[in-house]
């Protein structure tokens, strides 16, 4: 696996003068799957936004391996020369274009060949379970289908990082469950590491080991996931404690 670490330095974000997140620091090494926790409207995917440099700081700095990739107002280091990849909530799938075609596309920044983008997007396609729908539209396959094609465009560029923003939202139980256990194996396989934005306790316990808990946008708690659920100090994970039990 890639040594590499993201670190946030007193990092806040505001939008036309309102604050999202106050003040962030944080640290995430590589192997050190993270679900970022909170409730709505805490900063979460402001967050993962900012990681991924879709958006700067209105304040402090983004570093990667000691680097700064985004300070105040400015992106120093595009997404796609970070080593990540996003899936969203929606997906964001081209309805237009074949689950081939989508992952074909996800690959535009990476500086791979067409010849190797389109064996990358085989490959990734195989490992996702969905290679027989290569040639379907987006609009033809179901919810679980889809969110393959989302996580085979993901993967595709072989990211150091893959940051999920709630893209499990509405699937039925069985498949969650499948694709998360599809997903932790990925990780493993392909040496990634996972930021995960969620309400969730199934896939917070099934992709994590290390969580940070949002409120009012700063860190309430963060820190080994087992070692937070012993003695939890939020709301929200005591809540999690419970269900989880």
């Amino acid at each position: 696996m890639n040594k590499r670490r993201f670190e946030l330095r007193c990092v806040s974000k505001s939008y036309d003068g309102v604050p999202v997140i106050s003040g962030i620091s944080m640290t995430i090494d590589a192997g050190q799957h993270v679900a970022i926790l909170g409730p709505s409207g805490c900063g979460k995917s402001t967050t993962l936004r900012l990681l991924a440099g879709l958006e700067a700081p209105s304040e402090g700095q983004v570093l990667l391996d000691g680097t700064v990739i985004s300070d105040g107002h400015r992106i120093v280091t595009p997404p796609h020369r970070r080593g990540v990849a996003m899936v969203f909530q929606d997906l964001a799938l081209w309805p237009n274009l074949s689950a081939f075609e989508n992952v074909v596309l996800g690959q535009a920044g990476s500086r791979c060949s067409r010849k190797e983008a389109r064996k990358h997007a085989k490959e990734a396609l195989a490992m996702c379970g969905i290679e027989s729908l290569a040639d379907r539209l987006p609009g033809t396959l179901s919810g679980g289908e889809q969110q393959r094609v989302a996580l085979a465009r993901a993967i595709a560029p072989q990211p150091d990082y893959l940051l999920l923003d709630e893209p499990f939202a509405g699937l039925d139980l069985v498949t969650k469950t499948r694709l998360l256990r599809d997903i932790s194996a990925l990780a493993k396989q392909k040496s990634f590491t996972i930021l995960l934005v969620t309400h969730d306790p199934l896939e917070t316990t099934s992709l994590c080991n290390s969580a940070v808990v949002l409120n009012r946008g700063r860190i309430e708690e963060l820190g080994s996931l087992q070692e937070l659920l012993c003695d939890p100090k939020s709301e929200l994970l005591r809540v999690f404690r419970e269900q989880v039990n």
